[in-house]
């Protein structure tokens, strides 16, 4: 993650955080203050996953070499194996316990490699265009919360809690030298296992008199990882039964591992169900 979004990200959380312990802070009595109820929203999520990482690429010339490479929806949805993506909440009164649990697994999909760049800049060398990887993800965030604020035409919590990670990714890669040379065939492992502390919001803006409202969210955390963040906006209609939303989300990490990082972004689509 740049210098710059994390900056974006860290002054609109102490924004809102400012807002909620304002004079007009408050969390509004509600019928139900008594009792347990519960949210469960599965959805769909086709991001584009980045990555980059410093890794001893032998044939090139330079022992340590910084990789970029991007795999899209369009390369990876005919390898993927299984996917499992759900949203929990079970709140009572003003708070709640909040849960994301996603899950992905795909094989020996096509990568595009960006760039390779060494110790002086961009390296006159060609990864093949047929590089491949394997990638089996899961990322599960649990967080309690507080309603701060509930008014007619927006909700916010303020959330503190905890995210994992668990990766293992293979990047295969053809390198050839600058004559187009085949040096040699290279796996490079990004495997990750991680737990990191994170603090955000969350909440809805609403439209009095309507059934829409915008859905949104932002976090941001450290621990075992240098930073993760993640931050979602989007625009959902409410039923009687529940809600459907469709909303842009990004997940990005900055490891000490390698020196890498990962970021994931693009829609979802979700159907809620709440009791």
């Amino acid at each position: 993650m740049s210098e710059r979004r994390a900056k974006a990200l860290f002054i609109a959380c102490s924004i809102v955080a400012g807002l909620c312990t304002g004079p007009g802070a408050a969390a509004a009595a509600s019928a139900d203050v008594d009792r347990w109820q519960f949210h469960v929203l599965p959805y769909v999520w086709l991001p584009t996953v980045e990555s980059s990482a410093r890794v001893a690429l032998s044939g090139l010339g330079r022992d340590v070499t910084s990789l970029k490479a991007e795999t899209g929806p369009n390369d990876y949805l005919s390898d993927l194996q299984m996917a499992a993506m759900v949203m929990g909440e079970a709140r009572k009164g003003p708070w709640s316990v909040y849960t994301d649990l996603l899950y992905t697994s795909f094989g020996n999909q096509e990568t595009k490699i960006r760039d390779v760049s060494g110790p002086a800049g961009l390296l006159n060398t060609q990864i093949g265009r047929d590089a491949k990887r394997d990638l089996s993800t899961t990322v599960w965030t649990l967080a309690g919360g507080y309603r701060a604020i509930e008014r007619d035409n927006v909700e916010i919590d303020l959330m503190a809690g905890a995210r994992y990670l668990t990766m293992a990714s293979d990047l295969d890669l053809t390198v050839q030298g600058a004559t187009g040379r085949l040096d040699r065939r290279r796996k490079v492992s990004l495997d990750q296992d991680l737990w990191d502390g994170i603090v955000g919001f969350r909440g809805r803006i609403l439209f009095p008199g309507s059934n829409w409202y915008i859905p949104f969210y932002a976090d941001i955390g450290t621990g075992e990882s240098k930073m993760t963040w993640q931050a979602m906006l989007g625009a959902g209609y409410r039923f009687d039964w529940g809600e459907v939303t469709l909303a842009y989300r990004a997940l990005g990490y900055d490891f000490d591992k390698n020196d890498a990082d990962l970021t994931l972004y693009g829609p979802g689509l979700g159907v809620g169900f709440h009791w």
